[in-house]
């Protein structure tokens, strides 16, 4: 079996898979101060193992693609990932010793179902940027009409555009919007109910759905396209298969024709 085989089998895929769980464990269990110091060296000299076996990858897959490993942007988001955790962690740079928990998002990278869900999103943000650029509109217009409506009586809720667009993005969340903002507000303004049970609706019951069937649509959409890649896989697979079938069918009935005339050149031999 070639080097390229070897890395991109299942069992290999497999093993990273094993090695990125262990090292995301390990990581959390750095930040337990109650473990004895030999044990947090221990897992420090782990870190370094893990750290090691995620660059020797990496170089053999850039040994194995040479420049086809940059044209991959999942080996290279890998090379990143590593990448950060080789940079040294000391004095000014200590604060990429936190960044080294990123490793585990090689997990998305090594999985394809989850590279998947991964490109799925990538594919809804041309759709969520919409839905987001009219939940904007809704959400600055509710601010301003609620600043004008309440916020002389309650200003530290709806005091300026900015604390009414807060407030009501805790009540679309529907955290604590009845009894903590709706019902006081209601206790000076009784026709408060009108702005604020329309506001839910639109964006609660309405924009977010819209947020979710844009991601449901665009994962069917990378479904679909997965589904009809395998499919002309296979179908360039069936069509190999019956072009060798039939130039072995040729190589047959040639063999079988000169059997034949062998034949019967022995028996004309024998039979003069």
């Amino acid at each position: 079996m070639s080097l390229q085989k070897r890395i991109e089998s299942k069992g290999f895929e497999n093993f990273i898979v094993a090695i990125i769980t262990i090292n995301a464990v390990t990581l959390g269990l750095e930040t337990i101060q109650s473990f004895p110091q030999h044990v947090h060296q221990l897992l420090i000299y782990s870190d370094r193992i893990f750290l090691s076996i995620f660059t020797i990858e990496l170089v053999v897959k850039i040994l194995v693609y040479r420049m086809g490993f940059f044209k991959d942007p999942w080996r290279v988001f890998d090379l990143v990932v590593v990448g950060i955790s080789l940079l040294p962690a000391s004095g000014p740079f200590s604060v990429i010793r936190a960044l080294r928990v990123l490793r585990t998002l090689r997990m998305v990278s090594v999985v394809p179902s989850l590279r998947k869900v991964v490109n799925g999103l990538l594919l809804a943000i041309p759709g969520l940027g919409a839905v987001a650029t009219i939940m904007s509109i809704i959400f600055y217009a509710g601010a301003v009409m609620a600043t004008k409506l309440f916020g002389e009586e309650f200003p530290q809720w709806f005091g300026s555009i900015g604390e009414s667009a807060y407030s009501l993005f805790q009540i679309m969340t529907l955290e604590s919007w009845s009894m903590g903002i709706v019902r006081p507000v209601m206790e000076k303004y009784s026709y408060a109910w009108g702005f604020f049970l329309p506001f839910i609706l639109i964006t609660t019951f309405t924009m977010l759905n819209l947020f979710i069937a844009v991601i449901v649509n665009a994962m069917h959409a990378e479904t679909d396209e997965a589904a009809a890649q395998r499919a002309k896989e296979g179908r360039g697979e069936r069509t190999q298969m019956l072009d060798e079938l039939k130039a072995l069918s040729h190589q047959v009935k040639k063999l079988s024709q000169k059997l034949e005339k062998s034949a019967d050149y022995t028996s004309q031999t024998q039979n003069p």
